[in-house]
């Protein structure tokens, strides 16, 4: 016979207490009450193995002390990095992280979206940018769930957002292939790139109006297929979006039998882990992605707080990481 599951009667009736008081105590309000009281329902607690309905303290206390947080590639080490900034703080304060990766694709990413909705988190973090403004907007601002948006989005003035400077860092990728004498530059980016990505593109243009454009997806496959045009082009330097994209770009002008920086310069964007271990190690511009992770989530839990407060838009800097990937041209 399967064993009856203990249910919060039957601890106040082991304690000699009432059902409100068990409920109280057991929820962290026990400063109410006499030691002895608290100790009794503890006693009973323990002696019947008593794990509270989670779904029913859910519908008492409002809350589920759940953070939904929707990224579009978990394979990217950006977005690992992220989400461990993200669980610490959430972690620190007694919240569960529950991760979406939405694999670059857009119905997945709604469609989530719905489902961490339906599921009833206390709030949203959305570090991907397929998902359209409008269908944040139907599924959280109509039902005033508490969001935010970082990274891949901006704001447009109606949620908090942590964005790094794209612009800047763009210039500084720029700048530091002028410094080394390159004339003729590439970028490697998707077609149809996100605000954050054509952000970067617009910085890199201040110093390079006329930059070759070479189109492919966000990942290593994409930079590897993307050398097979670069090599067409007069570029001697190359400007990737992003690391995963450069870390293709080197198996890709391997292929070729090119080398870096010898025939062709190479700068990244974010500065992962992998910059350091692949060979030549790779200048990058580096984004503080842990940092980035952890603002994202303190300031979502300010808003679950303080629901009313304005909204805030938080910028943090990046820099240039130079390494050997790049070389004076000869």
């Amino acid at each position: 016979m399967k064993n009856k599951k203990v249910t919060i009667k039957d601890v106040a009736k082991q304690s000699g207490v009432s059902i409100a008081t068990v409920s109280q105590i057991l929820n962290g309000n026990d400063q109410k009450f006499s030691p002895k009281t608290v100790e009794k329902v503890q006693a009973a607690k323990t002696a019947l193995n008593y794990e509270p309905d989670y779904f029913a303290r859910r519908m008492i206390m409002k809350k589920s002390k759940t953070i939904g947080v929707l990224v579009p590639d978990i394979t990217n080490p950006f977005f690992s990095t992220l989400v461990r900034g993200i669980e610490g703080v959430l972690y620190r304060e007694n919240f569960v992280t529950m991760l979406c990766n939405a694999d670059l694709d857009t119905k997945k990413e709604t469609d989530y979206l719905e489902e961490l909705s339906r599921r009833g988190v206390d709030g949203y973090i959305i570090a991907s940018s397929a998902i359209s403004n409008q269908a944040i907007n139907d599924s959280l601002r109509k039902k005033n769930l508490p969001y935010i948006v970082l990274d891949q989005k901006k704001a447009e003035g109606f949620s908090d957002a942590v964005l790094t400077d794209d612009f800047y860092g763009g210039k500084l990728a720029g700048e530091h292939l002028s410094q080394l004498g390159h004339r003729r530059v590439a970028v490697v980016l998707p077609e149809g790139a996100t605000e954050n990505i054509q952000t970067r593109l617009t910085g890199f243009r201040e110093i390079y109006p006329d930059t070759i454009l070479i189109h492919g997806e966000l990942s290593k496959n994409g930079g590897r297929q993307a050398a097979k045009e670069i090599i067409k082009t007069e570029a001697t330097a190359i400007f990737a979006i992003n690391d995963e994209l450069a870390f293709g770009l080197y198996l890709g002008l391997a292929d070729l039998g090119k080398k870096i920086p010898e025939d062709y310069s190479v700068i990244g964007y974010d500065n992962i882990d992998m910059c350091e271990y692949v060979t030549p190690q790779l200048t990058t511009i580096a984004q503080p992605i842990y940092e980035l992770g952890q603002t994202t989530a303190e300031l979502l839990l300010e808003r679950i707080e303080k629901p009313e407060k304005h909204w805030e838009e938080k910028t943090l800097p990046v820099q240039l990481i130079e390494r050997f990937s790049a070389a004076h041209l000869k």
